[in-house]
């Protein structure tokens, strides 16, 4: 209970000046400007009770149980909320502030059940701690516990009303579902309008969870009841934001998970990252190798089922199935050349993990067919970024928003995909700064915007070339910025003079005046910062939808300085680390081109190896080079390709069509289900490793749990793999695999395993040992030849396929909060399952209406490609005439409905826009066979 809080060790660090000098039982202390009774008394290592108080949250001063003498003013004063003066005489253990302390403390034993939920908590460790017997007063009457929810488990008879769980979420989460309600002995804590919890807007982030300090709120499961054997700090398996958590492991079984102070998360955690983990003890793991039986046809249009996979495949030893894998694949690059081989890694993986594998895929395949997920998320943006300004790393943490006067939000969607991201921006909005979100769906984001523009799908680049236009028609630029630090700024000024906001209003949506106003706002504020998604990027024009947005940044200097820059929210957990290490086609590791002359004499001389001198295939390219022919046979480690590919028919029909596929998952995925050797491998918790996070943080993730059967940890696969491919590797553990990655990347050169062993976390770039890393980049130049940004002109293409007669509806699509990515980890995961188990569209209830339907209702989705059915759900935030799907759920695949046209540059498909048709009926294909429902049950 003495250790400093991350706020606190930042107070005593700061400057000398006007410190507070002041008696604190009979010793003089020194206070820094700001510090509390309660903050020194805690650095000095003096025990004083304290409830109501937590770190992180705003002190309350409610519960009384912190209370101190204060010398020569005859008074008791709670020490959470109560400040030093110089010459102050504090007493914390005094008799008159001991029984004052102990009265509160019995007064809250005496309400307190005997329940297993009240087990070890705060008040009695306190109430211990003072030598505070039974209490004598007589209990309040009980309260009916709430079970409504499927994470959280609501026993208000251990209430103490200290309001930490409301301060939670209503000033760190700022989800402001729980309340305190009524007056005097009538007060009590409620969820909305009191509401049961499992019926109210709680978003079960469990941050309330993570306050309680009674047990009046615990998980559902009660598995906090269970003493862990091992506590193992690692990070979260899911979003780009790199929170760091701690797993609470008992008998090799995950049982619950707490929020640990990272720098990206500072003990916050997301639905997600809170109660996601039991996926890894799912039955459904893959634990033996597996080989399809002679005779069983792979068909793309195969029905996956787990619960029969060994129709379809025979268990095998490892010798056997790797045999049978890389002799296989190095028959094909034999026969049929190098290029006609493929591998597909993940971001999901740890950096070792993806630099292992596009090395094997490069030295053992011989050529640069190598992809990831990169491609179909953030591709188009960091094709951007490179050509625009040198990289295509973010260039501020997220955490910057709350030193940014404006900050934009664009096509992006952070309170379902970055929760916890989302809680940093909502936290700077209540301290000042002015939000503007820009997007055609209506976020729960939206309703902390200074200004919300709804702008129709598919028209960025006019909205955002009308706000350039206002910026240099009024003389709004940083000229100083754009000579000293730019080029080619004549020729975007002459680009935007055609597009004036009101010629540009009628096409986007958003009246002339709001165009001008926000982008005065914009270029005028001290500091005025952009975060974007996928909605950016995931369009034929996802390119210069970037360019533009870059152009903003730079045209008004708001670039290079804290609470400024471009950040492009990273999807998946290690999708930067990934594209780092070099898991794409056209670069090697730290984005050397494939095709430089420099950058392959140096990685030939690293690898001891000839390399191919052409930039490889992307993912949509491999599969239209299957169908071909070209390509004959993949390696896939970690991706699901089967679902998260456009067009996804058409993906599995090629995948089924290849003479060898080997998958190396930790279930049968629908891409595995299409296998010829299925290797089982680690879960996220099986294994230790780095991870790259969105603000360029690496964080070492370690091992909790081992993996079950016969399982094996990824990197010893790969190892194997590339033997029977010929390759002579010797990486004796992670940290060799490290150690070498530093000398391939200049950028983390300084990272030493050893200093992430004792750290946890270094920002890149990190180029000599001991330095401190770089949180904010471009301070002083760009990453170019000339050290320059360059600006790049955009103008308006249109969507690939446009709504018609036949199909006049646009259907956009993405992720939801308790779904992650295609669905193999979170369905698996038995809360997140039981809160989201059923495929929904959500549509605007009067488009709904028009079709005579109602909430609940099962609708069919058409496209030219194919067609779903699945329940539908109103959503007024969703426009008219456009549909939201979700691309988790496996019995209404939407990827079979979108289209696999390209961004010309980044090679991105085009999953936000395409025209489908929307009818009332159908059937929605079946209950999903993931049963996280029913193992969630099997925990009751």
């Amino acid at each position: 209970m003495n250790a400093l809080t991350r706020a606190e060790s930042a107070l005593v660090q700061a400057s000398s000046e006007a410190t507070i000098t002041f008696s604190l039982n009979g010793r003089e202390v020194v206070a820094a400007p700001g510090e509390t009774l309660l903050a020194v008394a805690r650095r000095e290592g003096c025990d004083v009770p304290h409830l109501c108080y937590k770190d992180g949250l705003e002190p309350a001063g409610n519960c009384r149980a912190c209370m101190v003498e204060i010398k020569g003013e005859r008074v008791l004063a709670p020490s959470c909320c109560r400040y030093p003066a110089e010459g102050m005489n504090v007493e914390t253990a005094s008799d008159r502030a001991r029984k004052a302390q102990a009265m509160v403390l019995e007064l809250l034993q005496s309400d307190m059940p005997e329940a297993d939920y009240t087990r070890n908590n705060e008040l009695d460790r306190w109430s211990a701690r003072l030598g505070i017997g039974k209490p004598r007063f007589a209990p309040r009457e009980a309260v009916a516990p709430d079970l409504s929810h499927p994470a959280i488990a609501v026993n208000l008879d251990a209430c103490i009303q200290c309001t930490r769980c409301v301060r939670a979420c209503r000033d760190e989460q700022v989800n402001d579902v729980i309340g305190l309600a009524f007056r005097g002995d009538h007060a009590a804590i409620v969820f909305d309008m009191g509401d049961p919890m499992g019926a109210s807007t709680c978003v079960a982030c469990g941050e309330c969870v993570q306050a309680c300090p009674t047990g009046a709120l615990m998980p559902a499961r009660d598995a906090a009841l269970s003493v862990p054997d091992k506590r193992v700090d690692s990070v979260c398996p899911y979003c780009g934001v790199g929170c760091q958590l701690t797993y609470n492991v008992k008998d090799n079984r995950i049982r619950y998970v707490e929020g640990r102070d990272g720098p990206a998360n500072q003990k916050r955690l997301c639905v997600k990252g809170r109660y996601g983990f039991d996926y890894a003890q799912h039955p459904h793991r893959l634990t033996v190798p597996l080989i399809r039986r002679e005779g069983v046809p792979k068909r793309g249009d195969a029905v996956m089922d787990p619960e029969r996979a060994l129709d379809v495949f025979r268990e095998a030893t490892w010798e056997e199935a790797l045999a049978l894998a890389g002799g296989k694949l190095a028959q094909i690059r034999d026969t049929h050349g190098k290029r006609a081989l493929a591998g597909f890694g993940s971001a999901k993986g740890s950096n070792e993990e993806a630099y292992l594998f596009q090395k094997l895929v490069r030295t053992g395949f011989g050529s640069n067919n190598v992809d990831h997920c990169t491609r179909l998320c953030h591709a188009s943006s960091v094709a951007a970024l490179l050509e625009g300004i040198g990289s295509g790393a973010v260039s501020n943490p997220v955490m910057d928003v709350g030193k940014a006067e404006v900050v934009l939000v664009i096509g992006a969607n952070p309170t379902v995909n970055h929760p916890v991201a989302a809680t940093w921006i909502k936290n700077a909005v209540k301290n000042g700064t002015k939000l503007i979100v820009a997007d055609p769906r209506r976020s729960d984001l939206a309703r902390f915007a200074h200004r919300f523009l709804q702008f129709q799908a598919d028209t960025d680049v006019a909205m955002l070339n009308a706000m350039m236009h206002v910026i240099v028609e009024e003389g709004l630029v940083d000229q100083g910025f754009i000579d000293s630090r730019t080029i080619g700024y004549e020729e975007l000024k002459r680009n935007v003079a055609a597009y004036s906001p009101e010629a540009m209003a009628p096409i986007c949506g958003i009246d002339a005046e709001t165009l001008r106003y926000v982008a005065r706002l914009f270029a005028t504020s001290k500091g005025s910062m952009i975060l974007w998604g996928m909605g950016v990027s995931q369009h034929v024009h996802g390119t210069d939808n970037a360019r533009c947005l870059i152009a903003l940044s730079l045209m008004t200097g708001q670039i290079g300085r804290p609470g400024t820059g471009l950040h492009p929210l990273r999807g998946q957990n290690n999708v930067q680390g990934a594209s780092d290490a070099g898991l794409i086609p056209m670069m090697y590791p730290d984005y050397r081109r494939v095709d430089d002359p420099a950058a392959i004499e140096r990685f030939e001389s690293l690898w001891g190896t000839t390399l191919d001198r052409k930039p490889g295939l992307t993912v949509v390219e491999v599969m239209q080079a299957i169908e071909r022919g070209e390509v004959r046979g993949m390696y896939i480690m970690g991706e699901n390709p089967a679902m998260s590919d456009p067009d996804a028919g058409h993906a599995r029909e090629a995948l089924a069509s290849l003479d060898h596929l080997v998958v190396q998952d930790i279930f049968l995925t629908e891409t595995a289900y299409l296998a010829d050797v299925v290797l089982p491998a680690s879960a996220f918790p099986e294994k230790t490793g780095t991870f790259t996070n969105t603000d360029r943080i690496v964080q070492l993730g370690r091992q909790a749990i081992d993996p079950p059967g016969e399982a094996r940890q990824d990197l010893w696969i790969i190892q194997q793999l590339a033997a029977r491919l010929g390759l002579d590797w010797h990486y004796d553990s992670v940290a060799d695999v490290f150690d070498e990655m530093r000398r391939a990347m200049p950028s983390i050169g300084g990272i030493t395993w050893e200093r992430l062993e004792r750290d946890h976390a270094v920002t890149y770039p990190c180029r000599e040992e001991g330095d401190a890393g770089e949180p904010v980049i471009f301070t002083d130049a760009f990453p170019t030849a000339s050290g320059r940004a360059r600006f790049v002109p955009a103008d308006i293409i249109p969507a690939a396929e446009k709504p018609d007669s036949d199909y006049p509806v646009v259907l956009i699509t993405g992720r939801q909060l308790e779904h992650w990515h295609t669905g193999s980890m979170t369905r698996r995961a038995g809360v997140l399952d039981a809160i989201e188990p059923d495929p929904v569209a959500l549509v605007h209830p009067l488009d709904l209406a028009v079709l005579g339907g109602k909430p609940g209702d099962v609708v069919t989705l058409t496209s030219r490609r194919g067609e779903v059915s699945l329940y539908a759900r109103a959503d007024d935030g969703t426009p008219r005439g456009a549909v939201f799907v979700p691309f988790c759920y496996y019995e209404a695949a939407i990827n079979k409905l979108t289209n696999s046209a390209l961004d010309p540059f980044g090679k991105i498909p085009e999953f936000k826009y395409c025209a489908i048709r929307m009818t009332l009926g159908g059937e929605v294909a079946g209950q999903s066979s993931y049963g996280g429902g029913q193992i969630l049950a099997a925990y009751r």
